[in-house]
């Protein structure tokens, strides 16, 4: 098999003109080269290079080529771990977006007494959109009016100065509109290098780690807490271990998996999935998803039940979504990368050596890493 001519647009969207393609292409393919080099070892131990992670464009996918769909809960893990029962954790899901770090989220729409009408769910990564707004601005502006608002104003979306923000009025809650992820850590560029560290393999004490748990806690490519980062993280470590060369398949995203519905009930018996309809994406990578009761059906989202209870919040409805990323490897038995025999850490900076000063401070107090190179680098641990 030849060489990917080069990457495409997640969800095989059709947004961006040859222009935006080519920066798309640009930024995933350099994103992929810098995750395969990984971070200065000077800097972080043991986590460099990723010798079984390619880029697409540059290296052959042989032809014993597999792909490997890798999915989780899109409902965040940590609040259901940290929440008292049902009632609080879907109250805490639905209170911010900044709570839902499963790469995915949503937004819900009510009617005037309050029962839910409509659940708008998104998987985009922020860096797409960062993309067509500098290459195709007014590209922006239509999909907003389509899929948020015909009131989105296009002073809502972009600074003075022409800058899109990310965080506008219409994409920073749980009530006014989902465009695209907007949680510090639903990047692709955190899928990336997530995936490239997960490829590493790990001998510790002669034994070799295979467990999620394990692999995470040694690895340290994400919250050990989520559904996601564990997930991932040991499904491509398991291809690793069969010594495969190992990418993220093209096109590179996050895409909606599918919907369950077993244990929902409509007034009317009808089939409550086919109130889920896909709005943005191929059939192969959907990125945006409604739920959402036509009127002429005389009731809405807030009368369906799942389990007996009545949907309130658009979390109920997050507990029966999966999200997916798909892997792809080959040249399996082929590599000779050689597994760390250690974990990954950081080496002790002597702060007289750094110098100190103030901006080695948050705002919150909190000490920041005085290593200024490691910031840029996409991050899923917070």
């Amino acid at each position: 098999m030849a060489t990917l001519d080069a990457y495409g647009p997640p969800g095989n969207l059709d947004d961006l003109d040859d222009f935006g393609r080519k920066a798309w292409n640009s930024f995933i393919s350099d994103t992929v080269d810098e995750a395969v080099q990984g971070p200065d070892p000077h800097q972080v131990l043991n986590d460099s290079p990723r010798p079984q992670f390619y880029n697409l464009t540059s290296t052959d996918t042989a032809a014993d080529a597999q792909r490997a769909p890798i999915t989780w809960t899109a409902f965040p893990r940590i609040i259901k771990i940290t929440s008292v029962g049902d009632l609080q954790r879907w109250q805490r899901a639905d209170a911010s977006r900044d709570v839902q770090d499963e790469y995915c989220e949503w937004s819900v729409t009510r009617d005037g007494p309050g029962k839910i009408t409509r659940v708008t769910f998104t998987c985009e990564g922020p860096e797409y959109w960062e993309v067509l707004a500098q290459t195709n601005p007014d590209k922006v502006f239509e999909l907003y009016q389509e899929f948020i608002s015909p009131d989105v104003r296009k002073e809502d979306l972009f600074s003075p100065s022409g800058r899109y923000q990310p965080r506008n009025k219409w994409n920073n809650s749980t009530s006014h509109g989902a465009m695209h992820l907007i949680q510090p850590n639903n990047t692709l560029g955190a899928e990336i290098e997530l995936a490239a560290a997960a490829t590493i393999r790990r001998v510790i004490d002669g034994q070799e780690l295979t467990t999620e748990q394990e692999l995470i806690g040694c690895s340290k490519y994400g919250a050990a807490e989520r559904n996601s980062d564990p997930h991932i993280g040991a499904g491509v470590n398991a291809l690793a271990r069969q010594k495969a060369d190992i990418s993220l398949a093209d096109p590179v995203g996050l895409y909606i998996d599918d919907l369950s519905t077993d244990g929902w009930e409509t007034p009317d018996g009808s089939d409550p999935k086919s109130y889920w309809t896909y709005v943005r994406g191929d059939a192969e990578h959907r990125v945006r998803a409604v739920y959402e009761v036509p009127p002429d059906k005389g009731f809405g989202v807030g009368d369906i039940t799942i389990g007996g209870k009545p949907i309130e919040f658009g979390a109920q409805i997050a507990d029966f979504i999966t999200i997916r990323l798909t892997g792809v490897a080959c040249r399996f038995g082929g590599s000779t990368a050689q597994p760390q025999t250690a974990c990954k850490e950081f080496p002790a900076v002597d702060m007289r050596e750094e110098g100190f000063n103030a901006a080695a401070f948050s705002a919150s107090g909190r000490f920041l890493d005085p290593r200024p190179t490691l910031s840029h680098r996409s991050s899923r641990v917070t």
